[in-house]
């Protein structure tokens, strides 16, 4: 799927979540892959408008993690999460990582999840954002 503006992004957040469900006992993660600019903080930005969250919704780069309460009956949190700066999979754990993953209520979506792989659920969804030669953003999602 290509994306030419936040608008389209916003409808590829929109087709991405349709066929979100829940797990049964584990939180749902979102791996956003990609280099830096291609858009995984809009992307999110753009899931959390969806899902209701009214307040501005930034990169969590300088503090890693924000969460976000959702009102919706399959999620009642969401975590953004830049793992940036992370060097490794225990500065994640510092964070309550293992709480925030056993919570089947939990949407989490983590920018730069290659920086902390071996942390995450082997079974999470990942999208992967390039640039296009003309500029626009290219996105390749796969669920689990």
């Amino acid at each position: 799927m290509i994306s030419r503006s936040s608008k389209e992004t916003e409808k590829i957040a929109k087709e991405f979540l349709i066929g979100l469900t829940p797990l049964k006992n584990k939180a749902t993660v979102v791996g956003l892959y990609g280099e830096l600019g291609t858009g995984k903080t809009t992307f999110t930005k753009s899931v959390a408008k969806i899902l209701g969250i009214k307040s501005k919704v930034n990169s969590p780069t300088y503090v890693i993690m924000k969460s976000y309460k959702l009102k919706g009956k399959s999620y009642k949190n969401l975590f953004h999460i830049d793992a940036y700066r992370l060097k490794n999979e225990k500065e994640l754990l510092h964070l309550g990582w293992n709480e925030i993953i056993e919570n089947k209520e939990h949407l989490v979506f983590i920018e730069w999840p290659e920086n902390v792989i071996k942390a995450l659920p082997k079974k999470h969804h990942q999208i992967h954002i390039t640039h296009t030669k003309e500029g626009h953003r290219k996105f390749r999602i796969k669920k689990v």
